[in-house]
């Protein structure tokens, strides 16, 4: 095969792999700021499974300036985040067995990175859902909209 045919069928691979696949994973950074660098999360309903992969992009430990990503319905957001201060660090801010926590990872402090997979089927198809940061008072800014698509 020739150089040209051999690139040509490389580009065209390349091009169709969205086409083909849905993306079932979403990359987020959060840093020093109380900043995540994305305010929403889109979800295929096609996917299966759905993959958080959260990075903290600063430098202070996660005692001063955790992150997490928590996923709950929209309404329950607040009540979520003030009971999981109960927690504590230990907890990752978050209510041990809480059902309204659809899925959550692991506080983050500088240079860390932590991910979560849950099963789609977690959100209904007319939800209305969130992500946030349960560190003591990050949820009033560290916030952003979770929506199903296609």
């Amino acid at each position: 095969m020739s150089f040209k045919k051999l690139a040509l069928a490389a580009v065209l691979s390349v091009a169709a792999t969205p086409v083909l696949a849905a993306e079932c994973a979403v990359d987020i950074d959060s840093n020093d700021a109380m900043q995540y660098n994305t305010k929403e999360i889109s979800i295929s309903k096609s996917c299966k499974d759905f993959t958080v992969n959260l990075k903290h992009v600063g430098k202070l430990p996660a005692a001063a300036m955790g992150h997490n990503v928590v996923i709950t319905k929209t309404a329950d957001m607040q009540a979520v985040a003030t009971e999981g201060v109960a927690a504590g660090l230990a907890k990752d801010y978050v209510k041990e067995g809480d059902e309204r926590v659809v899925a959550h990872t692991k506080i983050i402090g500088g240079g860390e990175s932590a991910t979560v997979t849950f099963p789609v089927e977690k959100l209904a198809a007319d939800g209305d859902y969130s992500f946030f940061c349960s560190f003591p008072g990050h949820f009033a800014i560290m916030k952003g909209a979770v929506k199903l698509v296609d």
